[in-house]
């Protein structure tokens, strides 16, 4: 299924940024220092976390295909 961007925040040069993917959400972000790896435990194999700013978030309001709102 193809990506559809919903936005982006540009903090210094760099841009998490948001898509949707059918029912689901990808999310680029920043990776975590070892103190918050540390804090959120063990990630399984296939995922990630990653820091993205509130305000990104603000995009998911902004998706009108009907597959999620928020």
């Amino acid at each position: 299924m193809a990506l559809r961007f919903l936005g982006k925040e540009t903090q210094t040069g760099n841009s998490p940024t948001l898509w949707a993917e059918g029912d689901h959400y990808v999310i680029q972000g920043f990776t975590l220092d070892a103190e918050t790896l540390a804090a959120v435990g063990k990630v399984p194999d296939g995922e990630a976390v990653v820091r993205v700013p509130k305000k990104l978030m603000e995009h998911l309001a902004k998706d009108t295909d009907g597959a999620n709102r928020v």
